[in-house]
C-alpha cells in the first residue's frame, strides 16, 4: 500500500461530482508511508474523500475531523463539518484555514496546485493511494489507520471488511450460472448514455455482485452511440440516486436504443446511494450483497 504527499489526475469535467471521487487513479508519489510505520496521532484532520472520511468515522476518529469535501456524506455527522469543497477543485487557502495538522486526501484530489500549496506548507499531507476496488479495501483502511496512529483499530477494521467480502463470495458462489447483464448509467444529455466500461468502481462493484458488465469490452467511463447501447443489450440498468440530475426509470426506458432491450421489457432499474455503492470502504460486502440481491430477486442469497 502506498500513501503519497502529493499527486496529480486530470479533471474529467464531463462527469458529475458524486461520482469523480471513484473515476481518478493517475498519481505522482514523493513520500511513501507504510502501515506498520509509527506515525504521529493527528488532532485535526481535513478529510478529503467520502471514503477516508467514512473509515476515519469507523476508526473511532469522527471527533478529530475539522472539516470535510463535499463528497464526504456519511455518516450524517460529517456533514454537519465545516466544507471545503469539492474534491477535485479544493482551495488551498480554504483547507489551511482550518489549521489542521494532517491533511488526508482520496485518489483523484486536487488540483495539482492546491495540493503542491498544500505540499509546501509543512502540514502533513498524505494520499490513500490505493484505486477502490474489492482487493484494496482493507489496504485502504489500514493506510487510514497508519496515517493517524490507530493501527490496532485498522487492523481489526480491515480484518472484519475482509471477512466479509470472503462470506460474500462464498454466498455468492450458489448464483444462477446465467449471469445478468448490468449497465451502469452514470447520466443522461441530449438522449446520450454515459455509462462506465471496465477500469471503473460501477465495473468492480458490477462483478462482485455476481453480474457481468454490458459493457466489459470499453474503458472508462464514455458517451454511448445508439449502436452501442444496442449491441451491450443490458438485463438490467444500474445507477445511482444521488446528484443535480439522478437518473430516472422513465427517462432512461423512453430511450429509443433501450425500448428493445431485456432490462425495458422487465423495467429493471436499479438505484442506490453513490458512496455506498462505489466508494469501496468498510460497507462494501454489505453494498454487493445489497445489489446482487436486486439483481437475483429468486436467488438464495443468505
Amino acid at each position: 500500500m502506498r500513501l503519497s504527499s502529493r499527486l496529480a489526475c486530470p479533471d474529467r469535467s464531463g462527469l458529475p461530482r458524486l461520482v469523480l471521487a471513484f473515476v481518478g487513479f493517475a498519481l505522482l508519489s514523493s513520500t511513501v508511508v507504510r502501515a506498520a510505520d509509527s506515525q504521529p496521532e493527528a488532532h485535526r484532520i481535513v478529510s478529503v474523500g467520502g471514503t477516508v472520511t467514512e473509515i476515519l468515522y469507523d476508526l473511532g476518529a469522527g471527533d478529530r475531523i475539522v472539516a470535510v469535501d463535499s463528497t464526504s456524506f456519511y455518516p450524517s455527522e460529517a456533514t454537519k463539518k465545516p466544507n471545503v469543497g469539492y474534491m477535485r477543485r479544493l482551495s488551498a487557502e480554504g483547507i489551511l484555514a482550518q489549521t489542521p495538522d494532517l491533511i488526508l486526501t482520496e485518489a483523484g484530489s486536487g488540483p495539482p496546485d492546491a495540493l503542491a500549496v498544500l505540499a509546501q506548507s509543512g502540514i502533513r499531507l498524505i494520499n490513500i493511494a490505493e484505486p477502490p476496488a474489492a482487493e484494496t479495501v482493507g489496504a485502504r483502511i489500514r493506510a487510514i489507520g497508519a496515517a493517524i496512529g490507530k493501527t490496532s483499530e485498522a487492523d481489526a477494521l480491515a480484518g472484519k471488511a475482509d471477512a466479509d467480502l470472503a462470506k460474500l463470495k462464498a454466498d455468492l458462489a450458489h448464483l444462477p450460472p446465467e449471469r445478468k447483464r448490468v449497465m451502469f448509467v452514470l447520466s443522461i444529455a441530449n438522449g446520450r448514455i454515459m455509462a462506465a466500461g471496465k477500469d471503473t468502481a460501477a465495473d468492480a462493484m458490477i462483478r462482485l455482485a455476481g453480474a457481468t458488465n454490458a459493457l466489459a469490452d470499453s474503458t472508462g467511463y464514455k458517451p454511448l452511440s445508439d449502436e452501442a447501447v444496442i449491441a451491450a443489450a443490458p438485463d438490467v440498468i444500474l445507477t445511482m440516486d444521488q446528484g443535480a440530475a439522478p437518473v430516472k426509470a422513465e427517462d432512461v426506458f423512453a430511450l429509443p436504443a433501450l425500448a428493445a432491450s431485456p432490462a425495458a421489457k422487465q423495467k429493471a432499474f436499479v438505484s442506490m446511494d453513490s458512496l455506498y455503492l462505489l466508494g469501496f470502504g468498510p460497507r462494501t460486502a454489505d453494498a454487493a450483497r445489497e445489489l446482487a440481491s436486486r439483481l437475483y430477486p429468486g436467488a438464495a442469497i443468505r
